[in-house]
């Protein structure tokens, strides 16, 4: 019994985590939120690395979803079309190192001193009021880039720049690049697509780093073997946030294609004043 109470809690945190992932309102914080509510019966070095790994369903999605965009050995793509493919995985590569490097810099740090509540809240409503005025601007825009094929090497890069951003709990790694790519003269559907893209390498460094992590504190006798029940809850959480995350990412292309982001920015300004609320009060 208490096995599948377990169980269901991951598939709660697989929703949340196939939900939060691709939409600009925080994957990385909800999860530390739900936390609050949610206990997993888990290790606590087994937690940190499962709040993270659980991503790797989430990048399935995209890699089935956008397989044919994606490969660039497609018997159906002819030589033109293979090489922008390539460069496409190229730009993701050049986007993904601004990230890369100083996630590896201050992983440590950040774990220790910025995954709490009050870091969370505060970057949920900056980054929804930062949306709110980002679409106030948008309107006035001239004329969008409205492909990922015709971001060039710069634009990248500096779309990746802004994912450094995501490295706050609390901001969202897409809604950083979204936001960033919207600023430099990206359409949304565009800056939300290429967002997808550079999930993929971004989630399996940061899968890899905390799985490798997790395995050297096992070795190391600062973490024990995880237990039948922890890899079941892992593998749950992980199809779920697949599952989820099919539905989700058709639905954001569709729901950017013709609507704005003020709704996400209405919501994170929403949440991050009710958990601020929440914990101040259970505090006092």
């Amino acid at each position: 019994m208490t096995t599948f109470i377990e169980l269901l809690k991951a598939v709660l945190f697989g929703i949340v985590e196939g939900i939060t992932e691709w939409l600009p309102i925080s994957s990385t914080g909800h999860m530390i939120l739900l936390d609050e509510f949610i206990k997993l019966n888990v290790a606590d070095a087994f937690y940190e690395m499962f709040q993270v790994v659980i991503q790797l369903g989430a990048i399935a999605a995209v890699l089935v979803l956008f397989f044919h965009k994606l490969n660039p050995f497609s018997p159906k793509k002819d030589a033109v079309q293979k090489k922008g493919t390539w460069n496409l995985w190229f730009k993701v590569i050049v986007a993904v190192l601004p990230s890369a490097v100083i996630g590896l810099a201050l992983d440590d740090w950040m774990d220790e001193h910025l995954y709490n509540y009050i870091v969370v809240a505060i970057a949920l409503v900056v980054y929804g009021v930062a949306f709110l005025f980002l679409e106030k601007g948008n309107a006035a825009r001239g004329k969008q880039i409205e492909s990922v094929e015709a971001l060039d090497y710069k634009t990248a890069l500096l779309i990746g720049a802004f994912q450094c951003l995501a490295l706050i709990p609390g901001t969202s790694r897409s809604g950083s690049t979204i936001l960033g790519a919207i600023l430099l003269g990206v359409g949304r559907s565009a800056g939300a697509e290429f967002s997808f893209f550079l999930a993929i390498p971004t989630m399996l460094g940061a899968s890899a780093l905390k799985v490798l992590k997790y395995g050297l504190d096992i070795m190391g006798g600062e973490a024990a073997m995880p237990t039948g029940t922890e890899l079941s809850i892992l593998a749950v959480g992980c199809v779920v946030s697949f599952l989820v995350s099919l539905l989700v990412i058709k639905g954001l292309m569709e729901y950017v294609r013709n609507h704005s982001f003020k709704a996400f920015g209405i919501y994170r300004i929403i949440l991050g004043i009710a958990v601020l609320g929440y914990f101040v009060i259970t505090t006092i």
